[in-house]
């Protein structure tokens, strides 16, 4: 991600994070300590990975698999629109429970942004500084990185980043 133009076009989309999993870090210095000035693009995280809404659910899992990754961006077939996203451990359950068919698009499974006039986008960008994205990140589940004018999905950042980010650092 290195010279690349940067923004994140995130939008405020459920699910928010509950009590439960929210974001916990045993950092006990200053805020601005914490990263050291830090940038989304000093986590380097590896290209982003999405799919197209007509996909089928059993290639979503495998490729999901295949990656690792926890979630994945869906886009429109036509313009590469941010629609949504799989919880991939959701999408498994549903399939073996027989809710959905494996040759279904990742549409009909995934949890759709809630897109309305009133929502703001948060801009996530490569040079966005880490506690900006950390403060994000305690009301949702990731981040979407994308180019300024919101046109390309770069990458997807998750609280697990910034805790292998910090971990790395020794913080």
């Amino acid at each position: 991600m290195a010279a690349v133009k940067a923004a994140a076009a995130t939008t405020t989309f459920e699910p928010a994070m509950t009590s439960s999993n929210a974001m916990h870090f045993s950092y006990s210095g200053r805020p601005s300590d914490k990263y050291r000035g830090a940038v989304v693009e000093d986590l380097q995280l590896p290209p982003a990975f999405a799919l197209p809404e007509n996909e089928a659910i059993a290639r979503a899992i495998e490729l999901a698999y295949d990656r690792d990754f926890s979630h994945i961006p869906v886009l429109s077939a036509k313009g590469r629109r941010p629609l949504g996203y799989i919880d991939v451990a959701i999408l498994k359950s549903k399939w073996e429970a027989g809710e959905v068919d494996p040759n279904d698009p990742v549409s009909v499974a995934m949890a759709r942004f809630r897109r309305r006039a009133s929502n703001d986008y948060t801009l996530i960008t490569p040079s966005t500084p880490l506690e900006d994205l950390e403060k994000f990140l305690q009301n949702h589940i990731f981040a979407l990185v994308t180019d300024y004018d919101r046109q390309f999905v770069l990458a997807l950042a998750t609280r697990a980043d910034l805790e292998n980010f910090v971990s790395r650092r020794g913080l």
